[in-house]
C-alpha cells in the first residue's frame, strides 16, 4: 500500500495537457514520493485523450479512470472537479491511507513530504487566495452563507477566524478546492459531491447566481467549505504551507513578507494561464535546472 496518491481531473485538450505536465513533475521533483500513484480522472461524456497524450501518461505509469458525468454538472462550473474527488476517493479508500487531490494545473517541484498529515488530522487544506464571495469573519454572515451553512448542517461554533492567502482579509472557513489531503475513510470529498449534487440547482440559490456570476463559478467551493464545518472540527484540520499550491499566476501581488525568492523553494505551484503568457517567468526567479526543464514542457503544451 502507498502511503498516498496523487489524482486530478483532466478533462481532454488543454485539461490533459496541463495534467500530463502535472504527472511529469511527480515522477522527476517528488524525490521518495516520485513512484507513489497518479491517478487521472476522464470524465466519460467528453472526447477521449489523444493517443498520444494517453500514451505519454502510460509511460509515466498514470491509472487514467473514466467516470460518469450527468448533463447539469456537464455544464456547471467545476461540477466536474467535484465529482471526480468524490470518484477518486471512493478508489483510493482501501488503497492508501491519504489521497492527494490537485488542479491539474499544478507542479510539483520537490518532494512533497510537507503534505503527510498529523495522525490526528483528517484534512490538510490551503485557504482561497482571494476573498470575493468569502464570509468576512468580522461582518455578520450574509443571506449566503447562511443558506450553506443551514443546508450543509453547520454548527455555528465551528466558524473560526482564516486568513486569504492573498488578499489576507479575515474570514470564516473557505477552503482551496485546488489542493486538498484527505485520509479517504473520513468520506469528505464524496460528502462534498453528495452536498453539491443535491444543492448547486436548488431553486434558493438560483437569486445568487443571478445577482453575481461568481456564486455560480465557486458554488463547489462554499459547498466544500459547508460540507468540511459540517463534518470536521477545527482541532482535525491541518492548514498546509503556503509553498504549497502557490499560485504563481499571482506572484506579483502575493504579500512581499511572505513571497518566495525562487520558484526552486515552492513544494508546489498552480500557473492557471501563466504559461500562455510569453513572459511567463518575468516577475519569478528560477534557478536551473528547473528553468531548462520548464521551458522544455512549457513548449510542449
Amino acid at each position: 500500500m502507498s502511503e498516498w496518491i496523487f489524482a486530478c481531473l483532466a478533462p481532454p485538450g488543454d485539461g490533459a495537457r496541463e495534467a500530463l505536465l502535472l504527472a511529469r513533475s511527480i515522477r522527476h521533483f517528488a524525490g521518495n514520493r516520485a513512484g507513489n500513484p497518479i491517478w487521472v480522472l476522464i470524465p466519460e461524456a467528453e472526447d477521449k485523450l489523444a493517443p498520444h497524450i494517453e500514451a505519454d501518461f502510460r509511460s509515466l505509469h498514470v491509472r487514467l479512470i473514466p467516470f460518469a458525468l450527468g448533463e447539469d454538472a456537464h455544464t456547471f462550473p467545476f461540477a466536474a472537479k467535484t465529482l471526480a474527488a468524490a470518484e477518486a476517493e471512493a478508489l483510493a479508500e482501501d488503497q492508501a491511507p491519504l489521497l492527494v487531490w490537485m488542479d491539474r494545473d499544478s507542479i510539483i517541484l520537490q518532494e512533497p513530504g510537507a503534505l503527510r498529515l498529523p495522525q490526528d488530522r483528517v484534512l490538510g487544506y490551503r485557504p482561497v487566495d482571494h476573498t470575493l464571495i468569502g464570509s468576512l469573519y468580522d461582518s455578520p454572515v450574509d443571506d449566503f452563507w447562511q443558506l450553506v451553512y443551514s443546508l450543509c448542517g453547520v454548527p455555528a461554533e465551528r466558524l473560526f477566524p482564516m486568513i486569504a492567502s492573498v488578499d489576507e482579509k479575515r474570514i470564516r472557513p473557505y477552503f482551496n478546492a485546488g489542493m486538498l489531503v484527505v485520509r479517504p475513510e473520513r468520506h469528505l470529498l464524496r460528502s462534498w459531491a453528495g452536498n453539491f449534487e443535491r444543492l448547486f440547482l436548488a431553486p434558493e440559490f438560483e437569486p445568487f447566481y443571478q445577482q453575481d456570476i461568481l456564486y455560480r463559478i465557486f458554488m463547489h467551493q462554499a459547498i466544500l467549505a459547508g460540507t468540511i464545518l459540517s463534518a470536521c472540527d477545527q482541532d482535525e484540520l491541518y492548514q498546509l504551507s503556503h509553498l504549497i499550491n502557490y499560485p504563481l499566476h499571482m506572484h506579483r501581488s502575493y504579500p512581499p513578507d511572505r513571497r518566495p525568492a525562487r520558484m526552486n523553494d515552492l513544494i508546489s505551484c498552480r500557473t492557471d494561464t501563466l504559461f500562455q503568457d510569453p513572459a511567463w517567468d518575468a516577475d519569478v526567479v528560477i534557478d536551473e535546472p528547473l528553468r531548462g526543464w520548464l521551458n522544455d514542457q512549457r513548449a510542449g503544451l
